[in-house]
């Protein structure tokens, strides 16, 4: 199969490919098997017949109950759908205030300097997005070796972005790659509005122009730096948080780096 960043289809503006990614130790992130995007509720047929082609058999949907129901999943043939809604749907499951402190005292957890940024870090913290998350990553775990992924929400950018950044993260990929890759979702629905989808080429300029030090750019840094800073390392969240085993993170690697 091909290398493609960028999956066009006529429903979507923002379906990609996150493989290609190098980590620190000069692995690259498997094409074909881990996809991110917005909302899936509008393909087409052809769209259907190329998530197909594409063998993408798992389904995960970031979005909440509401949205579901509003814009529901226009599923292919042999998708599996995965409800992992980041959003608690009752109080009880929100990361609640006063517990910050608590969390501050015993995992260090930086302070942010942006208000998204701030958001960011309250999800990653929160007991409800961290059973989402803990899904995605089970069923990337006992993904079939010649089937993919795909997870979304709404516009395929802040909880799907923060999916894209804990998978990378636990893949190894450095913070400045995330949150280039972050970004360029904002370059996409630019792209969408002029019906004038970029070139692969196109992408890797605009992406090497991107600047992550400003603006939204220093916004993923709630879950990035959460996750190094305040729990010292993704294994630290991915064991003691998500609830997985050491060798859960040796298997991830070894399935989606090469």
């Amino acid at each position: 199969m091909t290398h493609q960043r960028l999956i066009t289809l006529d429903g979507t503006v923002n379906f990609r490919d996150i493989g290609g990614y190098e980590n620190n130790h000069g692995q690259k992130v498997r094409w074909n098997k881990i996809y991110r995007s917005d909302s899936l509720s509008s393909l087409t047929p052809e769209d259907q017949e190329k998530l197909e082609q594409m063998k993408i058999t798992v389904d995960c949907d970031l979005r909440s109950s509401n949205e579901q129901d509003m814009a529901p999943d226009r599923l292919w043939k042999n998708a599996q759908f995965v409800d992992c809604h980041v959003y608690s749907e009752d109080r009880s499951g929100n990361f609640v205030d006063e517990k910050r402190p608590l969390y501050k005292f015993f995992h260090h957890i930086p302070e942010m300097d942006s208000y998204l940024g701030q958001i960011y870090q309250d999800v990653i913290l929160s007991p409800a997005s961290q059973r989402a998350f803990s899904r995605v990553f089970a069923e990337l775990l006992t993904l079939p070796q010649d089937q993919a992924l795909v997870y979304h929400c709404s516009a395929g950018k802040d909880r799907t972005g923060m999916m894209s950044a804990l998978i990378l993260t636990g893949l190894g990929v450095d913070d400045r790659t995330i949150a280039k890759d972050y970004l360029l979702t904002n370059e996409l629905y630019s792209f969408g509005l002029k019906k004038q989808m970029p070139s692969d080429s196109e992408m890797l300029q605009m992406v090497n122009q991107m600047n992550v030090t400003q603006g939204e750019g220093t916004a993923i840094k709630g879950v990035t730096a959460t996750i190094n800073e305040g729990f010292g390392s993704f294994e630290n969240y991915f064991t003691k948080i998500l609830g997985f085993t050491k060798q859960d993170l040796v298997d991830l690697k070894k399935l989606y780096l090469i």
